[in-house]
């Protein structure tokens, strides 16, 4: 389990696959299971690279506040230690920031993809994405946080892979201190001037997303130079709950880059 440190705090990081590097930087609060799905489907002719933010999982968890340059500039010495020279980045919500700040400040991007990001704080719901977060110890508190991410549809239906992301969850997540200071970074930060930001970009919003409403996610695919827009059905993680399909578009735009 490789790890890097960055101002002392260490890392973990992994990679699997040959190919071309797709590296993923996840949601505030969220582990590296929310990757699970894009991973295995790009594992073998990609290179993937998951790891965990400063405050969750198996990284380091220092005091916050945090900021989402800070945490582009752990991402560059995440791939620094991976030896990554070129790299796809795929970023969800306080993930998608950091990649548009790392494509600014950083030389190793080749595109982006953006779930349910938004520009700058402005755009976040506050209080539904801390309702994104339960404590790792409380089951029931961790069911009852997906409905902000998932569909009511997809909460009924799915019980054993809601019951495995439960699980997922109450092993990986930040703890409440880690939330927090990665939520003060989404809420702090702007973006970039957009134009600057001159990479493919492919951004995908959940139709039905609490935290960041459908029309930041077009402003902010119109406003990349080489953007597009890809609406999907449902909430927060509407990556996981459509995985094959936003898996297959994501093949195609990596594939056409």
């Amino acid at each position: 389990m490789p790890t890097t440190t960055a101002e002392g705090v260490d890392l973990f990081y992994e990679t699997a696959g040959d190919g071309e590097t797709v590296t993923f930087v996840g949601e505030a609060g969220y582990g590296a299971w929310q990757w699970g799905w894009q991973a295995e489907a790009l594992t073998g002719p990609y290179e993937t690279l998951v790891w965990d933010l400063r405050g969750t999982g198996r990284s380091d968890c220092p005091p916050g506040p945090y900021s989402v340059n800070r945490l582009a500039a752990d991402l560059e010495a995440v791939l620094s230690a991976s030896d990554t020279k070129r790299t796809h980045l795929v970023g969800a919500g306080l993930g998608g920031m950091v990649a548009l700040a790392y494509a600014r400040e950083y030389d190793r991007a080749r595109s982006l993809t953006l779930c349910g990001a938004a520009p700058n704080g402005g755009e976040v719901n506050e209080n539904a994405l801390r309702s994104l977060h339960a404590p790792t110890d409380d089951g029931t508190a961790i069911r009852d946080s997906l409905v902000a991410a998932f569909s009511e549809e997809f909460l009924t239906e799915q019980d054993d892979l809601v019951a495995q992301i439960c699980e997922w969850r109450a092993a990986d997540d930040a703890t409440r201190e880690g939330f927090e200071a990665q939520v003060a970074a989404a809420l702090d930060f702007e973006a970039p001037p957009l134009y600057e930001v001159s990479l493919p970009a492919l951004v995908f919003q959940g139709g039905d997303d609490p935290v960041v409403p459908t029309s930041a996610g077009r402003s902010l695919a119109a406003d990349l130079p080489r953007g597009t827009f890809e609406a999907v059905e449902g909430r927060r993680l509407h990556f996981v709950e459509h995985a094959r399909a936003v898996s297959d578009r994501l093949a195609v735009f990596l594939d056409d880059v």
